[in-house]
């Protein structure tokens, strides 16, 4: 199974191999992804070796690796994410069946420049990854909840470590008020207005080393920032510890969704990807300028800046945060 990037659709890709493990359970599965994201692979029961290359690697080398990997007498590949490297990738590894994702093209090109939606609906991440697998015949079905011990088990004394390092409360809501794209976050003072808004409720937030929500958010008491502090494993760690989860469209919100965990996704500019667990709901405006981009980097073209996700106001997330993230609070 072929997937580099990103944080999102790698989550979103690691139901594959549950998947055909699922059917076939003799079946021997190599992952090959991106080495910086070797942390989403960790102990996955599903996998039996994975391949990683670095993001660096010039053609030549890739070619070399490629023909390493041709060694180990696959007979089926995966090209899950349908890219130049992933299709090289597929010229030089030998396989009696291969099977690629299709990217749909011109149904992108109405979308996305014509605004004509071809597509299934609604928009769905684990639908896109999963579905090519009926060539195999394999029964397409959207994984509901993944057990943890298929996505990113933790063992007793890295449980045991962690809790130590973190000192989480014991109920938490993470919320992620990062993403790639500017366009793609909810408004910082909104962040600030849903936090207040629940002063009863500790926040965690998870966000990159290069952001910077630091003075902003730590006006509030109740809120924990990690930003910039966690690896991408120990973020998953946390995630699997919270109540919960409030986040743009980003990777931490994919991982929260394999895990089952209730999400609240704010989904803005960008047209793919779209979580499909019932344990995520989705907040969205339908606007006739969405999508923008076809990664949501923009540019913005509404009148009114930003307002599929500006509109979105901390009284709605709160309210959804209630039914949704908070409702068995008692229960916990």
């Amino acid at each position: 199974v072929i997937r580099y990037s990103s944080i999102g659709d790698v989550a979103q890709a690691l139901s594959i191999p549950f998947y055909i493990k699922k059917f076939h359970p003799e079946s021997e599965i190599h992952f090959l992804s991106r080495a910086d994201l070797q942390d989403l692979f960790s102990n996955n029961k599903s996998i039996d070796r994975l391949w990683t290359i670095d993001r660096k690697m010039g053609f030549s080398e890739l070619i070399k690796f490629y023909k390493t990997l041709n060694k180990e007498n696959f007979t089926h590949i995966y090209d899950a994410h349908n890219n130049l490297r992933s299709t090289l990738a597929r010229l030089f590894i030998s396989a009696d069946f291969k099977l690629v994702r299709s990217l749909e093209r011109i149904k992108r090109f109405f979308l996305l420049r014509l605004k004509i939606n071809l597509f299934e609906k609604p928009h769905s991440g684990q639908r896109d990854l999963l579905k090519p697998l009926q060539k195999w015949n394999i029964p397409f079905d959207y994984p509901q909840s993944l057990p943890t011990e298929n996505l990113m088990p933790f063992t007793e004394f890295e449980t045991a470590f962690l809790k130590q390092k973190f000192k989480l409360p014991e109920k938490f809501i993470c919320i992620v008020p990062t993403a790639a794209y500017e366009l793609k976050r909810w408004p910082l003072k909104n962040w600030n207005e849903l936090i207040a808004k629940n002063p009863q409720m500790t926040f965690v937030v998870l966000a990159g080393p290069n952001d910077n929500f630091t003075e902003v958010l730590n006006i509030n008491s109740n809120v924990i920032n990690w930003t910039g502090t966690t690896s991408l494993r120990e973020s998953a760690f946390v995630v699997s510890r919270s109540l919960g989860v409030i986040a743009n469209d980003t990777g931490i919100m994919h991982i929260a969704e394999q895990m089952g965990k209730p999400t609240i996704a704010l989904m803005g500019p960008a047209p793919f990807g779209f979580p499909s667990r019932k344990s995520t709901t989705i907040l969205e405006r339908n606007l006739k300028c969405r999508p923008c981009s076809k990664h949501g980097q923009g540019p913005c073209v509404n009148s009114n800046y930003h307002e599929c996700m500006a509109s979105i106001s901390a009284t709605e997330v709160s309210g959804l945060a209630q039914k949704t993230i908070l409702k068995d609070l008692a229960s916990r």
